[in-house]
């Protein structure tokens, strides 16, 4: 699936997602990553959603996100309680969905100027 938006030359946005990877401007990811509008860091240690757990979830929260969007790859898988309440200790909104839906809502707030982070497991395994 091919994204084309506008965008700000300053920002990361996601291109595509397909076989390949999640491609971030020029670059392909195709295992676990988390990134903001500014900042990628190219390996996430989570390989599901059940491996999420407070430590894990620290490198999102060094970002100082007010939302985070969590891709669970080609099918919705929610967080286990356990995990969910590290963001309500921190009042950090979350959202988990597809990781096709994640990359769409990304692009869009990030365009909006929103502090966001996005958790993204890949959607082939």
């Amino acid at each position: 699936m091919e994204f084309n938006l506008e965008v700000p030359q300053d920002q990361f946005f996601i291109r595509s997602i397909g076989e390949k990877g999640i491609r971030v401007n020029q670059d392909y990811f195709d295992k676990p990553f988390i990134m903001s509008g500014q900042r990628i860091v190219p390996e996430w240690s989570v390989k599901s959603v059940h491996d999420i757990s407070e430590e894990s979830l620290q490198v999102l929260f060094d970002l100082e996100p007010e939302v985070v969007l969590i891709g669970t790859g080609s099918t919705q898988v929610f967080l286990p309680p356990a995990a969910q309440v590290h963001f309500f200790r921190r009042n950090i909104g979350f959202e988990v969905m597809t990781t096709d839906a994640a990359c769409r809502t990304f692009n869009v707030l990030v365009a909006e100027g929103r502090q966001v982070v996005a958790a993204l497991l890949p959607v082939t395994p």
